[in-house]
């Protein structure tokens, strides 16, 4: 081959080399923020439906979760604490009571005939069967015998638990307190947002009106149906959340889909921002709470 032609092909295959170098440093690169990307969005997505629905309570710098249904029933026994006028306290001892006694669950068996959220007996003069299944009347029955122990709100709830339940073991309701509390400070409204839950996209639809009717049934808050939407009014704010708070406890049986209480908003999501409430597109008064269904 001429020098001259050698030359050439040398310098060809420089350039070549160079021309692949080169695309190796621009597609690799490339190739990684892809593969990067799929991977943070495959795990974005894996993360946003992992895990059943669930609720999150936060207060007093601490957190706990329960599922839906549990969280639901913390609510109902918080509104009647409430719309009873009943110190903070009692709602403490009733959420920590039920937790160890069904895990916040209206079930239909236990040890004897006990049955319900607070595994109350009828054949120990509590009610009848259908009635101790009824939340609202088994939290009010709660109640009743709670109240007549005198000084319950100074006494460690060990002793409170052996008078009202008559339990075996009273130092299982201690190891429950905090969350009681925790759970009683959210859904009273005394830790405004302290409540949120991730739940699926919303199969029921609640009529606003039953929602109205119940919630005020619960906690005693007047409301009213508007356009479809439910707005409850407080004494306060701290009124308005404890409503608030309800309803999103309530949102997965109810089809509820998105609550603003002032200017805060708390919208139905599965991922992780439907723990928090975020601030509002629309702000309402202070006191007041605008619930939306499906």
């Amino acid at each position: 081959m001429p020098t001259s032609e050698r030359l050439i092909h040398q310098t060809s295959i420089r350039h070549g080399r160079r021309r692949r170098r080169w695309v190796g440093r621009i597609v690799l690169p490339l190739v990684i923020i892809l593969v990067g990307g799929a991977g943070f969005f495959a795990y974005t997505t894996f993360m946003k439906n992992l895990g059943e629905p669930s609720c999150r309570a936060t207060a007093l710098g601490r957190s706990v979760s329960f599922s839906p249904e549990q969280t639901a029933n913390a609510a109902t026994i918080t509104a009647i604490a409430l719309k009873r006028g009943l110190p903070a306290r009692a709602a403490t001892i009733a959420n920590a009571t039920a937790i160890v006694e069904s895990k916040l669950r209206n079930i239909r068996f236990g040890d004897r005939d006990s049955l319900g959220l607070f595994q109350q007996r009828p054949s120990q003069g509590w009610g009848t069967e259908a009635q101790i299944l009824d939340p609202v009347y088994a939290t009010n029955k709660f109640y009743d015998a709670l109240i007549k122990v005198d000084g319950y709100q100074s006494m460690v709830i060990t002793k409170v638990a052996q008078e009202v339940q008559h339990s075996g073991f009273p130092q299982a309701y201690a190891d429950h307190e905090e969350e009681g509390r925790i759970l009683a400070s959210t859904l009273a409204g005394h830790s405004p947002g302290g409540i949120g839950c991730r739940l699926d996209a919303a199969t029921v639809s609640t009529p606003a009106a039953t929602i109205a009717a119940r919630l005020t049934a619960q906690l005693g808050v007047p409301t009213a149906v508007e356009g479809g939407k439910v707005r409850a009014t407080g004494r306060n704010a701290r009124e308005a959340w404890a409503a608030g708070s309800w309803a999103v406890a309530h949102a997965e049986n109810y089809g509820i889909t998105s609550i603003t209480v002032g200017n805060r908003t708390w919208t139905r999501a599965r991922g992780a921002d439907a723990l928090e409430w975020h601030a509002a597109d629309k702000p309402i008064a202070a006191n007041s709470v605008l619930i939306t269904g499906l």
